[in-house]
């Protein structure tokens, strides 16, 4: 009877330890190299969503919680933008929007990231589309400034694109 209860227990861990459901969890990738995800991002159309956090920081874990994952699990949003992590203070080694290396800590300072979180989207060439977000803020509101922020983002990418005149 015991065999029995610790091979069904097992059982249970192996099942669980690999459903499909826990293999395919989203996640909000660092970047490592921000040059080559522009040139996706480029590719697809759409900004990049750069979220500045620190270790230990519950306001990260709260904004990666209930809003970038699911962003990052609605297929909606890998038609709007490209999201990526940097963690600030970090010695992490990064390539910045124009190939040159940096350091993730380095990359927040150079854009004056003070506190954590703050999300700033960027175009294709680095530059920001609109003013960083800044903390958590208000939960009611704040799905909606992230939203704000991305059609800004696309705006701007959508700009980008269009052949520039001359007078």
């Amino acid at each position: 009877m015991m065999k029995l209860a610790t091979l069904f227990l097992l059982g249970i861990l192996a099942w669980t330890g690999l459903s499909p459901a826990r293999a395919e969890t989203p996640n909000v990738p660092y970047s490592t190299n921000l040059k080559a995800d522009a040139e996706l991002a480029k590719s697809r159309g759409v900004p990049i969503m750069v979220m500045f956090g620190s270790p230990h920081c519950p306001y990260c874990e709260r904004l990666l919680s209930e809003f970038l994952l699911p962003m990052q699990r609605n297929p909606e949003y890998a038609k709007k933008v490209l999201m990526r992590r940097v963690e600030v203070g970090s010695t992490q080694s990064l390539i910045d929007f124009n190939g040159k290396p940096t350091t993730q800590g380095d990359f927040a300072k150079l854009h004056q990231i003070g506190l954590s979180p703050t999300v700033v989207v960027f175009d294709y060439r680095g530059n920001p589309a609109s003013a960083p977000l800044i903390g958590l803020g208000t939960v009611d509101y704040y799905g909606a400034f992230l939203d704000a922020a991305i059609d800004a983002g696309l705006t701007k990418v959508a700009s980008n694109k269009s052949p520039q005149r001359l007078n």
